[in-house]
């Protein structure tokens, strides 16, 4: 490199630096001023683009990154509690946070929290809260941590039991991850009624594990699901058998005499099946096994 070339690089260096921590400082005064005025916060932020930043920040794209979670967090810790606030600018600051370092996994996590908690406590967007943590666990891949937010906002927030059972499964396949990961893939799918799902990851759950806790668990929740799938089929069962008949069977007994089964079945426990006075297929009263709620008929 020249010495020309040399004095040039200097002196951008030189002034691009004091400028771009102006700027943070402009920023700074703009959060302070609005903290000053709650409830106006139609302005814009000073500096939008997080691509922006890292490419004048010249390699001090994390130390940038720690002043803008810090900025962000300041900008919370003003407005929370405060009745009606929306957090407008929240999102943005931790999308340039998260943009400038990719690796501070406080900023997903805890931002999650903010972004996602009703108001006042939070800006009540559980959307924005799943893009945020998507976009750590891309940045990400090692941490089941995120995996676990990810399945947590989907699951407590959004009611979306089939997305929770997703993250909570593939977090569970990372390298160190606690099998509680795996429990809860099986749990979540088990409330959504994804019934062959969660009756799969319980069987490799109990299949794989060390722990005999965790194997008895697993071993509770096999039971459960299949006495759960003898009961759906002996329902349908006895639909049929109401068709041809003009009433419901008292007994399974009456299904097999009437050929609609081979055998009269035990649950899992190895105690007979019974029907309600309303036609539905119940568990013997001694029986240890507890059948799983649902909504609805499982999920094939």
């Amino acid at each position: 490199m020249s010495s020309r070339s040399h004095s040039r690089a200097l002196w951008f260096a030189l002034v691009a630096i004091p400028a771009l921590f102006i700027a943070i400082g402009f920023l700074q005064i703009r959060i302070e001023a609005e903290t000053r005025t709650v409830g106006q916060q139609k302005e814009e932020l000073l500096l939008r683009s997080g691509l922006l930043l890292k490419r004048w920040s010249l390699g001090y794209d994390s130390l940038l990154g720690d002043i803008y979670w810090t900025r962000a967090v300041q900008y919370y810790g003003a407005r929370v509690g405060h009745p009606g606030e929306k957090f407008v600018l929240l999102s943005p600051l931790l999308d340039i946070t998260t943009t400038l370092d990719p690796n501070l996994i406080v900023a997903y996590r805890f931002g999650a929290i903010f972004l996602s908690e009703p108001m006042p406590t939070g800006a009540d967007r559980s959307d924005l809260a799943v893009e945020l943590v998507k976009k750590g666990v891309a940045a990400n891949p090692n941490s089941w941590e995120l995996s676990s937010d990810l399945g947590f906002l989907y699951y407590w927030h959004l009611k979306d039991y089939e997305k929770a059972a997703a993250a909570y499964l593939q977090g569970s396949k990372i390298p160190n991850a606690p099998s509680w990961m795996k429990m809860m893939a099986a749990q979540v799918s088990e409330k959504g009624n994804a019934f062959s799902n969660s009756l799969a990851i319980w069987s490799e759950l109990y299949e794989t594990t060390q722990n005999e806790k965790v194997k008895k668990n697993a071993f509770q929740h096999l039971q459960s699901l299949r006495a759960l799938q003898d009961t759906v089929e002996l329902n349908k069962l006895a639909e049929q058998y109401r068709k041809q008949h003009g009433g419901y069977p008292s007994s399974v007994k009456e299904l097999y005499d009437r050929g609609l089964l081979q055998g009269v079945p035990l649950d899992p426990a190895g105690f007979p099946y019974g029907f309600g006075a309303d036609g539905k297929a119940q568990l013997d009263p001694n029986s240890p096994i507890t059948l799983p709620k649902i909504s609805e008929s499982p999920t094939e």
